[in-house]
């Protein structure tokens, strides 16, 4: 199978019913609430480590979506100094013997505020629009789409087979779910336009689902559960991530992953 690699909140001026769609003026200032804390995010997120479930499947596009299970990756994932990093540590229970990053099938990082932060850096020329409200988990939600031109875009992806890697830069489009009383971003989906010939890839989407978590004393919104989906001309991939354990960081930490359920 080919190795396949994905690089890569609401003010108002007064009370809104979910029935009122609100004024330009007012999305405005939502994404603009929303840019500064999502520039900020980063900035904000101490050094931790956390355990990283990655269920992977995929299946023939003759066949539907459904697919089957191809294995399950548990990675120890390293914040520090505002950068990701991934140790495979099990592969099916296993130990792994061998590095994230050599691991075949469809790998994927940037949860962690590098995607927020390229959607919502002026210099992407991101378009926002309006779409709807919704409630999400008992919060009033503003939904909103955006796009990302090609020749702005941070949106790398890369496939890889008979030992040559083939990577480009696409745009993308998606939605943001933020919270109008903090203005932060909930979900986050992000989907690839016009991807490159070359890349022999039909479809590339992934979706973030972002909640409180607690490391040392403090809660942090961050990724709880992600999902990447990827297809071919004729098969496809989809990673099923969930986020855990997360604590502080140090140059001892490690992580006691127990039975992967």
């Amino acid at each position: 199978m080919k190795k396949l690699v994905c690089i890569i909140s609401l003010l108002v001026c007064g009370p809104l019913s979910f029935a009122q769609r609100p004024s330009e003026q007012d999305t405005t200032a939502l994404v603009e609430k929303a840019r500064q804390k999502a520039l900020a995010y980063t900035e904000s997120l101490p050094d931790f480590v956390a355990s990283e479930i990655v269920r992977r499947y995929a299946g023939s596009l003759a066949d539907g979506l459904g697919g089957h299970p191809v294995d399950t990756l548990t990675v120890q994932l390293r914040y520090f100094q505002h950068k990701e990093d991934h140790k495979l540590i099990l592969i099916d229970g296993k130990p792994a013997g061998r590095t994230f990053e050599t691991v075949e099938g469809t790998v994927a990082s940037g949860e962690f505020g590098a995607t927020l932060g390229a959607i919502f850096d002026l210099a992407t020329q991101t378009a926002f629009h309006w779409q709807s409200w919704k409630n999400l988990h008992g919060r009033r939600v503003a939904v909103v789409g955006y796009e990302v031109n090609g020749a702005q875009s941070h949106y790398r992806l890369g496939t890889g087979a008979d030992g040559g890697t083939f990577v480009a830069d696409a745009g993308y489009h998606g939605v943001l779910e933020i919270d109008t009383e903090t203005a932060e971003v909930l979900h986050l989906k992000y989907v690839a336009d016009h991807i490159p010939e070359s890349l022999h890839l039909t479809y590339a989407g992934t979706k973030v689902d972002y909640a409180l978590a607690g490391i040392a004393g403090q809660n942090y919104l961050l990724p709880s559960r992600s999902e990447l989906e990827m297809r071919g001309p004729t098969a496809w991939a989809r990673n099923v991530i969930e986020f855990r354990d997360y604590r502080r960081f140090s140059v001892d930490s490690t992580v006691d992953f127990g039975p992967v359920k």
